[in-house]
């Protein structure tokens, strides 16, 4: 797969991911102290992580957008 995540997008990606790991996990805030959305907002924390560090999304892939030079 060729790079198609330029270097804003990863960087708020990161910056998204990150947030959403501290809410899910040290936040303790009552609406994520319950299972599945404490889950939910770790796992999106995750994948936006990891896309940011691979520089592909699988989503622009599909639909054909790029946020890099190249």
């Amino acid at each position: 797969m060729a790079t198609n995540v330029g270097t804003i997008d990863r960087i708020l990606r990161a910056v998204l991911g990150l947030v959403l790991l501290y809410l899910a996990f040290f936040s303790g805030l009552p609406a994520l102290e319950a299972g599945a959305l404490k889950w939910i907002a770790a796992i999106l924390g995750v994948v936006m992580l990891v896309t940011s560090a691979v520089r592909i999304c699988p989503i622009y892939a599909i639909f054909g957008l790029k946020t890099c030079r190249s």
